[in-house]
């Protein structure tokens, strides 16, 4: 399996799930950052949208509309998000209200205002007046206190208080063809009803509806949990003025490139960069680090994270919108919305199972009266209970509130998962293939020595040098400029440069051609010697990383540089290595160097002087082995590897626009102990995710033979429809703790 883009992943969108639960009204300011939409889409929230099947009904709605494309549903949110004609829209819209919802559509600049359009949240008094009148017909019937029409009275008052909701979607659904739990509990209260059941039916619509509340308040806790990453930036920050003021505004309407102060305290308003200042700042939020990280003179800030020590001035490089907590925001809901393998499996198998029960209770209704001489008042209850337990709810919501909960738990520890589908595969990797500058390293190596092979002056090479390497972003090449400019060297203007993918670069100078790259380079060119060979061998061997200048004619001098190892690299690799992960570096540099890497932080394999073509070599071949392969590298120079890879993990990715973009897990700062954390969180989903399913299936056969046997009432039919729903999530929900 090849990874897709973010793109691609986000066209399988599908719903991150409250079940049945009531509308709340929502502030349009909880939605993403970025809610900037390209042309022909729009987002509509829909207050209304909590349930799996109310997903189902509009899609189905939607499906046969002409300038209707992909249809897109995020039901943590509760918002839709339409591709579409322009003319399509209006009957669009047109056609959700007619399934009893209030479509409003939204803009990236929506004010708050819009809000208020929004349901308000329905009072308590209806339905605690339902309770009582519930309980006084029971006790009514029970006792036999008052005759059979003021106990249906009384019954049918309470149904009526309570049960007028479920009974309009339940109307809805059954005239789309659709089989819910509305449907399923309006056909059973109705069928209660009409077999005299008058008590036990108007009870049973007012636990479903408790149980509806409970359940929608214990899946807002999964909806906090991501919005709670909505909530860290500030409102208003602190802004100078044309005039030299400083005021406060709202962080909204801060242009890019404005100066802003914070004080200790206060949390950053926008990303950015110190001008003036030092401080400590406490970036939890952001990439998960336990250590507040000490800042000054051209450190960045990320927005959301917090001030503690002093007062520090900034200027601005991002706006709201594009900030590096934005974009988390919007690759989180973006993660929401894709389904992971068992989802998929479950919402096929609820599309079997439906029909299959509903069939079971006319077959248990009818044959039982009809050919085998029973009661048709015994069999019609029975018939009626397994209906209420019939409704795959539990089933439906046991898979996308552990993996919501999942993707939180993640983001609070620095891990942004672009999917369910990663987060649930990540138990199952094998092998850990990884980059080494930058990943294991900290990527800024030193350069260590120079070394001339031909007379010359030195200051000449490395003014050469420096020029070619200045034009290069790869870590080696800019330790050899800053090495030049540090010394007080100018360098000297390029011209015709050109980047050799894993080798290195060549450019003219005063209309000359040289080149500047590795060991490969050097032979390429044809100017190799066993002189050189013996230099560059013994440098490699001490774990440096060699480059060579050379003219078109023979190498004229060695350039060697060390990068250092991160602190947190021995024990990561520990850790995946108790985990049961092989780990394998893939790394350009000379195998050499590679090697020594590798012996330090104790990696099983290294492979060295490797292009990007021959990385993606080495993940087909462990995956044609039947390896299910991660790929830790930059996000750009390794972009193969990682598309080809199950999992791609991007490092250092707090500011990185592509990282973020393109990874399947993007770890906030450059800590590789957090890809075994991932792991683990990911084998605890895993668990969960078996733990609910069981649950929910088991719990439903078990309550399918106690119905046959004529033991079940349809109070607890409710009580174990219900309540396995709310155990589900519940047992989902202990990943938010971990």
């Amino acid at each position: 399996m090849s990874h897709r883009s973010a793109a691609q992943t986000t066209a399988e969108n599908r719903p991150i799930a409250a079940c049945c639960a009531s509308a709340e009204a929502r502030s349009v300011r909880d939605m993403p950052a970025d809610a900037s939409l390209s042309d022909g889409q729009t987002r509509v929230r829909i207050e209304q949208m909590d349930c799996p099947t109310e997903e189902q009904l509009i899609r189905d709605k939607l499906a046969g509309l002409p300038g209707i494309g992909a249809i897109e549903f995020n039901l943590l949110q509760r918002v839709l998000t339409l591709s579409h004609e322009p003319q399509a829209l209006a009957p669009a819209l047109a056609a959700i209200r007619e399934l009893g919802f209030s479509p409003v559509t939204e803009d990236a600049g929506q004010s708050d205002a819009t809000a208020s359009a929004a349901p308000r949240q329905q009072a308590w008094w209806p339905l605690a007046l339902a309770g009582l009148a519930a309980v006084t017909a029971e006790i009514l019937h029970f006792a036999a206190l008052a005759p059979e029409w003021l106990v249906a009275g009384v019954a049918l008052a309470s149904i009526l208080l309570c049960g007028l909701g479920t009974y309009k979607k339940g109307w809805i659904a059954l005239k789309q063809r659709t089989l819910n739990i509305n449907a399923l509990m309006s056909i059973a209260v109705t069928g209660a009803v009409l077999i005299g059941q008058w008590p036990e039916a108007a009870m049973v619509m007012v636990l479903f509806t408790v149980a509806e509340l409970i359940e929608a308040k214990s899946l807002d806790r999964a909806r906090h949990a991501i919005r709670g990453l909505m909530q860290l930036t500030p409102e208003r920050a602190t802004v100078q003025q044309a005039d030299g003021r400083w005021l406060e505004v709202e962080v909204s309407h801060v242009a890019l490139g404005s100066l802003l102060r914070v004080r200790p305290g206060e949390r950053i308003g926008l990303d950015g960069e110190v001008v003036a200042g030092t401080s400590t700042v406490d970036q939890a939020p952001i990439t998960g680090e336990s250590l507040p990280v000490e800042k000054s003179l051209g450190d960045p800030l990320f927005a959301g994270t917090i001030n503690q020590a002093g007062s520090l001035e900034y200027r601005a490089t991002a706006t709201a919108n594009h900030s590096t907590l934005a974009r988390i925001i919007h690759a989180v809901e973006q993660a929401q919305g894709s389904r992971a393998p068992t989802q998929r499996f479950v919402d096929r198998f609820a599309r079997i199972y439906t029909p299959v029960v509903c069939a079971l209770a006319l077959a248990i209704a009818v044959i039982p009266p009809l050919l085998l001489g029973g009661l048709w008042f015994d069999w019609v209850y029975r018939a009626l209970v397994l209906l209420v337990v019939a409704c795959p709810c539990a089933l439906v919501i046991s898979t996308p509130v552990t993996i919501v909960s999942g993707l939180a738990a993640a983001a609070r520890k620095g891990i942004l998962v672009k999917g369910g589908a990663y987060l649930e595969l990540g138990h199952k990797l094998s092998v850990l293939a990884l980059d080494k500058t930058g990943t294991l390293t900290h990527g800024k190596p030193l350069q260590t020595d120079y070394l001339a092979l031909v007379q010359a002056d030195a200051d000449a090479h490395r003014v050469l040098a420096a020029s070619l390497a200045e034009r290069s972003d790869h870590p080696v090449s800019q330790a050899i400029a800053r090495q030049a400019t540090d010394n007080g060297l100018d360098l000297k203007a390029v011209h015709q440069i050109e980047a050799l993918p894993g080798r290195g670069v060549r450019g003219t100078v005063e209309g000359l051609d040289y080149h500047l790259g590795n060991h490969r380079l050097v032979e390429e060119l044809g100017l190799c010697s066993p002189e050189l060979e013996a230099r560059l061998d013994r440098l490699e061997r001490q774990g440096k990383s060699v480059v060579v200048l050379c003219d078109p004619a023979r190498a004229l001098a060695l350039f060697a540089v060390a990068d250092t190892l991160k602190d947190s690299s021995r024990q990561a690799i520990a850790e995946l290595h108790e985990l049961g992960v092989n780990t394998l570096m893939l790394s350009g540099d000379n195998p050499h160097t590679a090697a020594a890497i590798a012996a330090q932080v104790g990696i099983d394999e290294a492979r060295g002087n490797l292009l990007p073509g021959d990385k993606l070599q080495a993940i087909e071949a462990l995956q044609a082995r039947g390896e299910v392969v991660g790929m830790v590298g930059d996000g750009i120079n390794d972009a193969p590897a990682l598309a080809q890879s199950q999992i791609g993990f991007a490092m250092a990715a707090a500011g990185t626009d592509t990282a973020i973009e393109t990874a399947d897990v993007a770890l906030m700062d450059d800590d590789l102990r957090k890809i075994p954390a991932f792991m683990r969180l990911s084998r605890q989903t895993a668990t969960l995710l078996k733990q609910n399913i069981a649950l929910a299936l088991g719990i439903k056969l078990l309550f399918l033979g106690i119905t046959l046997t004529g033991q079940a009432t349809m109070w607890m039919a409710v009580f174990a429809d219900m309540g396995v729903s709310l155990l589900v999530v519940f047992n989902g929900l202990r990943l938010l703790r971990k």
